[in-house]
């Protein structure tokens, strides 16, 4: 396995700039997510470190090594595709040893590794089978498993999920994870998906209109997002914004009856944010801010309410599953301080919020 390092990287189609000035280092073993909404960039990028793309600019150095204008076969890299690409005549054995049988390696070494990647991803009674006898998450395995007999410096994977129903995207989440401890395999994984990418990542990439916004683990993401973006983007039901202002008692929430303290509370403070799960229902004149219930909806472990303010703002609250709201109904939302966010008015996060 190697380091992935990306050096200034751009690519342009013609005056359209899609990966602007990326900066990168994936250490070696790493799992690596990148991640965004559609048109970021996210896929572009994993095509130019596979050498699917030819870089506008910038290097690419896999293992220490200048492979900017090598051609993809010399870069040692195994790519999984959202389309699983199976070859629907061949058997999944011997889809899997295609590439093995292509380089003309010994049938010896092709059956052995062939064997390998059937164990690790548990396909051991399907090899004799065709691809339309299988599942859509069994042929998503068949095609990691053509990947992994390569023996690759790095694994690059595509979307590889977004073609299964919910219930094989989050058993097949758990193989790919489970994989990777196995393997021990530097890993770049490009999703839209953030519950994807927080499940899966040692490290997220955040990325839009072609720039990376923030880089981390997924608690340093979701807990401290560095801009309204990435708070945003990362969590579901995403991240409630409320205008707010920094008065002499503290910070009051646009509407709000009562302020409360903050150390961050000070001229630049725009809005702020709080996580769903983090607030909760109160009276109406027990809440930092009051508004009228305009739907609830009932997830099983939680309540889903959305409470629409005296000025337009919704927030979304997470409460207790057994609540009972009537749409109409004057409530108040409340949280701890330390839950909130602080945000400038060009939506980057205050220093020490």
């Amino acid at each position: 396995m190697a380091e992935i390092r990306l050096e200034g990287l751009s690519k342009a189609f013609g005056a359209h700039r899609v990966v602007r000035d990326v900066s990168l280092t994936v250490a070696d073993g790493e799992f690596c997510v990148f991640v965004g909404p559609s048109g970021c960039g996210k896929s572009t990028l994993l095509r130019l470190i596979a050498g699917l793309e030819t870089a506008s600019a910038g290097r690419i150095l896999i293992g220490g090594e200048d492979v900017t204008d090598r051609e993809p076969y010399d870069r040692h890299l195994s790519m999984v595709f959202q389309s699983y690409a199976l070859y629907p005549h061949m058997s999944v054995r011997d889809n899997i040893a295609f590439a093995l049988r292509t380089a003309r390696m010994p049938e010896r070494e092709v059956a052995r590794r062939v064997a390998e990647a059937a164990r690790i991803l548990r396909l051991e009674g399907l090899l004799e089978r065709r691809p339309a006898q299988l599942s859509g998450g069994q042929r998503q395995r068949v095609a990691i498993g053509r990947a992994i007999v390569r023996e690759p410096k790095a694994f690059l994977f595509d979307e590889p999920l977004s073609n299964l129903d919910a219930a094989l995207r989050a058993d097949t989440r758990v193989e790919i994870a489970a994989l990777h401890r196995t393997l021990g395999a530097t890993t770049i994984y490009v999703t839209h998906d953030q519950v994807e990418a927080m499940t899966l990542a040692d490290r997220i990439v955040v990325l839009r209109e072609g720039r990376m916004v923030q880089t981390g683990t997924p608690r340093d993401l979701y807990e401290r997002p560095g801009d309204v973006f990435v708070a945003q983007f990362l969590g579901s039901p995403r991240m409630n914004l409320v205008p707010a202002a920094a008065e002499a008692e503290g910070v009051r929430l646009a509407g709000g009856a009562r302020a409360f303290a903050a150390p961050w509370a000070r001229g630049p403070l725009a809005q702020v944010g709080v996580r769903p799960e983090q607030c909760r229902i109160v009276a109406p004149d027990a809440g930092l801010v009051a508004g009228l219930v305009r739907a609830s909806e009932y997830h099983g472990s939680a309540l889903h309410v959305v409470v629409e303010t005296a000025g337009g703002d919704r927030l979304s609250v997470l409460a207790p599953p057994d609540l009972s709201l009537r749409e109409g109904e004057a409530v108040g939302v409340d949280f701890a301080p330390e839950a909130a966010h602080p945000f400038a008015a060009d939506g980057t996060r205050l220093q020490g919020g």
